[in-house]
């Protein structure tokens, strides 16, 4: 018995320090303040986003979180209020799987707030299915409600001193690839795990495209964008996955993956962190810029993929 114990303990320790040193990843060490300034993040009610809102907050900002739950945002706007001591937390409708949503929280933000200096567009989904518009549920959600959204507020970025963009991604994208033939058409709800599985990192290596060309259409203004890989974090972006599926990830997860705060320091360094402009368009992971595969660096897709967006969303 005295054997297992001591065993037991030196596991627990190796975890810790594993986990610790490898799994949690590196914090944000920038203490800049944001007081004055205004935040949108998408799906702040939850997760990495709402962890990233409560570290905005903090710093003195006004947090808008851009959420399709009344309900939910609600809850994590008193909860974010009562932790950041910062009363200037605030909820907006927005359903990024509807197109005539985001124009209808666009419209609304710039008629009642005079300036945005950071939009993180965090919100995603992991799943089946297709939007109010018809798209692919991760093409619509994940990237052309995004697309959308920030084409929109643009020119209020625009008009501050140093506004940023940062997208979270994912390293999903590295199975991604833009196949224009089927951009956006939903697969058939009889489709295996692996064809959804394929769809999310398709839309994730589309953020990082979209994040890539972004930053060439910002060239010589005041605006920088940023696409980012939080780390494998447990959240309630798979909360869609059939239950089998669900036994052997939960466990894995809990054990293994980020905690929210802990995937959020990767969005939270490109949204403050000074110095970083010259690197507006690269892809952030552990709080340090990385390189991506090559069909990741694809400007000529990346142009494309940007014209086609547009497109869709209604925007020429």
């Amino acid at each position: 018995m005295p054997g297992l114990i001591v065993a037991v303990g030196i596991g627990i320790a190796v975890y810790i320090l594993i986990y610790y040193n490898i799994f949690k990843g590196p914090k944000c060490k920038s203490s800049a303040t944001l007081v004055g300034k205004t935040a949108v993040v998408t799906g702040g009610n939850t997760g990495i986003g709402k962890a990233t809102a409560l570290d905005l907050a903090k710093r003195g900002a006004r947090v808008i979180l851009a959420c399709r739950s009344k309900e939910r945002a609600e809850a994590a706007v008193f909860d974010i209020r009562k932790e950041s001591n910062n009363n200037q937390v605030l909820f907006m409708q927005l359903d990024l799987g509807s197109l005539q949503s985001v124009r209808s929280f666009s419209e609304t933000f710039l008629k009642t707030e005079p300036r945005l200096d950071i939009l993180i567009n965090n919100a995603g989904v992991g799943g089946h299915g297709q939007t109010a518009d018809g798209f692919e549920l991760h093409f619509g959600v994940n990237h052309l409600g995004h697309v959308l959204l920030t084409t929109l507020l643009l020119e209020r970025l625009k008009q501050v001193e140093a506004g940023r963009v940062v997208t979270v991604s994912s390293l999903a994208y590295c199975y991604g690839r833009v196949d224009f033939s089927t951009l956006g058409t939903p697969v058939s709800p009889h489709a295996s795990s692996w064809v959804n599985t394929q769809g999310y990192c398709h839309s994730k290596l589309c953020n990082i495209l979209f994040t890539r060309e972004l930053a060439n259409k910002l060239e010589g203004s005041t605006v920088t964008c940023y696409s980012v890989h939080p780390g494998f974090v447990y959240t309630k972006v798979f909360r869609d996955m059939k239950t089998w599926q669900k036994l052997f990830f939960i466990p894995v997860a809990k054990l293994f993956f980020r905690d929210p705060e802990g995937g959020a320091q990767t969005s939270i360094h490109c949204a403050v962190q000074e110095g970083i402009e010259m690197l507006s368009g690269r892809y952030f992971a552990d709080c340090s810029v990385q390189e991506v595969g090559a069909h990741a660096r694809d400007d000529g897709v990346a142009r494309k993929l940007w014209e086609v967006s547009e497109r869709l969303a209604g925007l020429v």
